[in-house]
């Protein structure tokens, strides 16, 4: 055998070696939780001194924050800093769960996001106006999010130029052209999606760029907008 090949199979075999004198944790108390030494997903738990070697769900990674290792918790992986605990498990994934646990952003709407828990996918979609930010995790003003376009933003709609609502400056009301409860505020150009309070419905103003949120039947071609529902009811509940 040549020199090479046994060098090769002496360093494979070391390595495995230092891998499992790794994996072979000696309990630091006879009952605890403790962190896999290179990963995030994987911990130890010590029961009378024994330890048995356990795994998140997927998706999910071991919070060691509790400085007296008793508590067992796995929690989302954006919630956990693993610093260098940094090998997870594959991804295991569902229709629109990249992975079994976790809260992830929708492929084709930006202000759609999904709560992913061992795989059944749960759908939630921001207020009017907003969308799901990847990163900050919450929903925040859809111009605020680079994944959302303005087809997805105001289904379309462009704020006036500047000086074609003159009484209006920088900032004006515009009916929704689909739906009679909404409404666009424009910011120096940036339009925003707003939602009258239930119960309402946006009536355009006297003059352009200008409006407020009123009662159905004050707003001619929305009066039916609730249907059969009683208003007096939802607004003595405060709704």
């Amino acid at each position: 055998m040549k020199r090479t090949t046994v060098a090769i199979l002496l360093l494979v075999g070391l390595t495995n070696l230092a891998w499992a004198q790794k994996d072979d944790f000696k309990c630091p108390d006879d009952y605890g939780f403790y962190p896999h030494h290179i990963s995030c997903d994987k911990y130890w738990k010590c029961d009378n001194g024994v330890a048995d070697l356990k795994t998140c769900g997927n998706g999910l990674a071991f919070d060691d924050t509790d400085p007296k290792y008793l508590k067992e918790n796995c929690d989302y992986l954006h919630n956990v800093d693993c610093g260098d605990r940094n090998q997870l498990e594959p991804p295991v994934g569902t229709p629109h769960c990249p992975r079994l646990y976790g809260i992830f952003a929708d492929d084709g709407k930006c202000d759609t996001f999904w709560n992913c828990w061992n795989g059944e996918a749960s759908r939630y979609q921001c207020s009017p106006g907003l969308a799901y930010d990847r990163d900050a995790r919450v929903c925040m003003w859809a111009d605020q999010v680079p994944e959302c376009k303005n087809e997805e933003v105001a289904g379309g709609f462009n704020c006036p130029a500047p000086g074609e609502v003159p009484a209006a400056g920088s900032f004006s009301r515009h009916a929704h052209p689909d739906d009679c409860r909404k409404y666009f505020i424009c910011l120096d150009g940036t339009p925003r999606e707003y939602g009258c309070p239930i119960g309402t419905v946006f009536k355009i103003g006297d003059s352009e760029g200008t409006g407020s949120c009123e009662d159905p039947e004050d707003v001619p071609g929305c009066e039916d907008y609730y249907g059969d529902v009683d208003l007096k009811a939802l607004r003595k509940l405060g709704l």
